[in-house]
Protein backbone atom coordinates (compact mmCIF):
# COMPACT_ATOMS: atom_id res chain seq x y z
CA UNK A 1 0.00 0.00 0.00
CA UNK A 2 1.47 3.34 -0.96
CA UNK A 3 1.26 6.28 1.37
CA UNK A 4 1.35 9.96 0.45
CA UNK A 5 4.60 11.63 1.39
CA UNK A 6 4.08 14.46 3.84
CA UNK A 7 6.50 17.32 3.47
CA UNK A 8 6.67 20.30 5.74
CA UNK A 9 6.24 23.87 4.54
CA UNK A 10 7.17 27.24 5.88
CA UNK A 11 4.41 29.75 6.62
CA UNK A 12 5.34 31.73 3.50
CA UNK A 13 5.24 28.59 1.33
CA UNK A 14 1.80 27.71 2.74
CA UNK A 15 0.40 31.20 2.08
CA UNK A 16 1.64 31.15 -1.52
CA UNK A 17 0.38 27.60 -2.05
CA UNK A 18 -3.03 28.19 -0.48
CA UNK A 19 -3.60 31.31 -2.61
CA UNK A 20 -3.62 28.97 -5.65
CA UNK A 21 -6.05 26.42 -4.17
CA UNK A 22 -9.73 26.17 -5.01
CA UNK A 23 -10.69 25.25 -1.42
CA UNK A 24 -9.62 26.48 2.01
CA UNK A 25 -6.79 24.75 3.86
CA UNK A 26 -5.64 25.42 7.40
CA UNK A 27 -1.93 25.25 8.25
CA UNK A 28 -0.81 23.51 11.42
CA UNK A 29 2.62 25.12 11.40
CA UNK A 30 4.13 22.33 9.30
CA UNK A 31 1.70 21.24 6.59
CA UNK A 32 -1.69 22.10 5.05
CA UNK A 33 -4.77 20.53 6.62
CA UNK A 34 -7.91 20.11 4.47
CA UNK A 35 -11.10 21.77 5.70
CA UNK A 36 -14.04 19.38 6.04
CA UNK A 37 -17.71 19.75 5.19
CA UNK A 38 -20.18 20.62 7.93
CA UNK A 39 -23.55 19.38 9.15
CA UNK A 40 -26.78 21.36 9.02
CA UNK A 41 -26.53 21.96 12.79
CA UNK A 42 -22.98 23.28 12.41
CA UNK A 43 -24.06 25.61 9.62
CA UNK A 44 -27.07 26.89 11.56
CA UNK A 45 -25.02 27.55 14.70
CA UNK A 46 -22.36 29.32 12.66
CA UNK A 47 -24.94 31.64 11.08
CA UNK A 48 -26.48 32.26 14.52
CA UNK A 49 -23.10 33.12 16.08
CA UNK A 50 -22.14 35.52 13.29
CA UNK A 51 -25.60 37.13 13.28
CA UNK A 52 -25.63 37.54 17.08
CA UNK A 53 -22.16 39.06 17.06
CA UNK A 54 -22.62 41.33 14.04
CA UNK A 55 -25.96 42.66 15.29
CA UNK A 56 -24.64 43.47 18.75
CA UNK A 57 -21.32 44.89 17.53
CA UNK A 58 -22.86 47.29 15.03
CA UNK A 59 -21.63 50.82 15.83
CA UNK A 60 -18.98 49.55 18.27
CA UNK A 61 -15.22 49.44 17.76
CA UNK A 62 -15.13 45.64 17.40
CA UNK A 63 -16.53 43.49 14.62
CA UNK A 64 -17.21 39.83 13.76
CA UNK A 65 -15.49 37.81 11.06
CA UNK A 66 -15.33 34.20 9.91
CA UNK A 67 -15.27 31.59 8.61
CA UNK A 68 -13.74 32.79 5.34
CA UNK A 69 -10.93 34.83 6.90
CA UNK A 70 -7.77 33.30 8.39
CA UNK A 71 -6.31 33.96 11.82
CA UNK A 72 -2.59 33.62 12.38
CA UNK A 73 -1.75 31.76 15.57
CA UNK A 74 2.03 31.55 15.84
CA UNK A 75 3.20 29.44 12.89
CA UNK A 76 -0.33 28.16 12.27
CA UNK A 77 -3.10 29.63 10.15
CA UNK A 78 -6.65 28.73 11.11
CA UNK A 79 -10.17 29.46 9.89
CA UNK A 80 -12.22 29.86 13.10
CA UNK A 81 -15.96 29.45 12.69
CA UNK A 82 -16.20 33.03 13.96
CA UNK A 83 -14.05 35.57 15.73
CA UNK A 84 -14.20 39.08 17.11
CA UNK A 85 -11.46 41.61 16.49
CA UNK A 86 -11.21 45.23 17.53
CA UNK A 87 -8.47 46.09 15.05
CA UNK A 88 -9.38 47.69 11.74
CA UNK A 89 -7.46 46.23 8.82
CA UNK A 90 -7.24 47.14 5.12
CA UNK A 91 -10.10 45.65 3.05
CA UNK A 92 -7.80 43.27 1.14
CA UNK A 93 -6.51 41.67 4.35
CA UNK A 94 -6.79 37.87 4.23
CA UNK A 95 -5.20 37.07 7.60
CA UNK A 96 -6.07 38.60 10.97
CA UNK A 97 -3.48 38.65 13.73
CA UNK A 98 -5.36 40.30 16.63
CA UNK A 99 -8.59 38.44 17.43
CA UNK A 100 -9.94 38.95 20.95
CA UNK A 101 -12.60 36.18 20.95
CA UNK A 102 -12.47 33.00 18.86
CA UNK A 103 -15.27 30.48 18.27
CA UNK A 104 -15.09 26.89 17.07
CA UNK A 105 -18.12 24.63 16.59
CA UNK A 106 -17.18 21.10 17.55
CA UNK A 107 -17.45 18.28 15.00
CA UNK A 108 -16.48 14.65 15.56
CA UNK A 109 -13.69 14.88 12.96
CA UNK A 110 -12.13 18.08 14.37
CA UNK A 111 -13.02 17.99 18.07
CA UNK A 112 -9.61 16.81 19.25
CA UNK A 113 -7.84 19.54 17.26
CA UNK A 114 -10.31 22.20 18.48
CA UNK A 115 -10.07 21.14 22.15
CA UNK A 116 -6.32 20.71 22.36
CA UNK A 117 -4.26 22.00 19.42
CA UNK A 118 -6.30 25.13 18.68
CA UNK A 119 -6.74 25.80 22.40
CA UNK A 120 -2.96 25.99 22.76
CA UNK A 121 -2.59 28.06 19.56
CA UNK A 122 -5.43 30.49 20.23
CA UNK A 123 -4.51 31.05 23.87
CA UNK A 124 -0.98 31.99 22.74
CA UNK A 125 -2.25 34.84 20.54
CA UNK A 126 -1.35 38.00 22.53
CA UNK A 127 -4.67 39.75 21.79
CA UNK A 128 -6.88 36.70 22.58
CA UNK A 129 -9.03 37.00 25.70
CA UNK A 130 -11.60 34.23 25.18
CA UNK A 131 -11.98 30.95 23.26
CA UNK A 132 -15.48 29.50 22.95
CA UNK A 133 -16.13 25.88 21.93
CA UNK A 134 -19.72 25.21 20.87
CA UNK A 135 -21.24 21.74 20.94
CA UNK A 136 -23.59 21.01 18.05
CA UNK A 137 -25.47 18.04 19.53
CA UNK A 138 -26.53 19.75 22.78
CA UNK A 139 -26.73 23.35 24.03
CA UNK A 140 -23.34 23.52 25.72
CA UNK A 141 -20.49 26.00 25.45
CA UNK A 142 -17.02 25.50 26.88
CA UNK A 143 -15.22 28.78 27.46
CA UNK A 144 -11.61 29.61 28.14
CA UNK A 145 -11.22 33.11 29.50
CA UNK A 146 -7.99 34.97 30.20
CA UNK A 147 -7.97 36.35 33.75
CA UNK A 148 -5.27 37.80 35.98
CA UNK A 149 -4.74 34.23 37.23
CA UNK A 150 -4.38 32.78 33.70
CA UNK A 151 -6.79 30.94 31.42
CA UNK A 152 -9.92 29.80 33.26
CA UNK A 153 -12.31 27.06 32.10
CA UNK A 154 -16.08 27.57 32.20
CA UNK A 155 -19.27 26.02 30.86
CA UNK A 156 -22.57 27.55 29.77
CA UNK A 157 -25.81 25.85 28.81
CA UNK A 158 -29.38 26.69 27.76
CA UNK A 159 -30.86 29.67 29.58
CA UNK A 160 -27.48 31.23 30.35
CA UNK A 161 -25.69 34.24 28.88
CA UNK A 162 -22.31 34.35 27.15
CA UNK A 163 -20.60 37.49 28.45
CA UNK A 164 -18.07 39.01 26.07
CA UNK A 165 -16.76 42.04 27.98
CA UNK A 166 -13.82 42.25 25.53
CA UNK A 167 -16.34 43.44 22.95
CA UNK A 168 -18.87 44.99 25.35
CA UNK A 169 -21.70 42.56 24.53
CA UNK A 170 -23.67 39.63 25.96
CA UNK A 171 -25.30 36.85 23.92
CA UNK A 172 -27.95 34.36 25.15
CA UNK A 173 -26.76 30.79 24.67
CA UNK A 174 -30.24 29.88 23.39
CA UNK A 175 -29.84 32.35 20.52
CA UNK A 176 -26.81 30.44 19.24
CA UNK A 177 -28.96 27.31 18.88
CA UNK A 178 -32.06 28.79 17.19
CA UNK A 179 -33.30 26.46 14.46
CA UNK A 180 -31.25 23.50 15.73
CA UNK A 181 -33.05 20.40 17.00
CA UNK A 182 -31.43 17.87 19.30
CA UNK A 183 -32.25 14.17 18.76
CA UNK A 184 -32.39 13.37 22.48
CA UNK A 185 -34.52 16.40 23.45
CA UNK A 186 -37.96 15.65 24.87
CA UNK A 187 -40.80 16.21 22.39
Amino acid sequence: MSQARVTSMTSDEYLAWEARQEFKWEFDGYQPVAMVGVTDAHGAIQVNVLTALATRLRGRPCYARGPEVKVQAGRSYRYPDAFVTCTLVPPATMTHTQPVVLFEILSPSTEHTDRFTKLREYCAIPSARRYVLIEQDQPLLTTYTLTDAGWMLGHLTAGQMLDLPEAGITVPVDELYEGVSFPDAPA
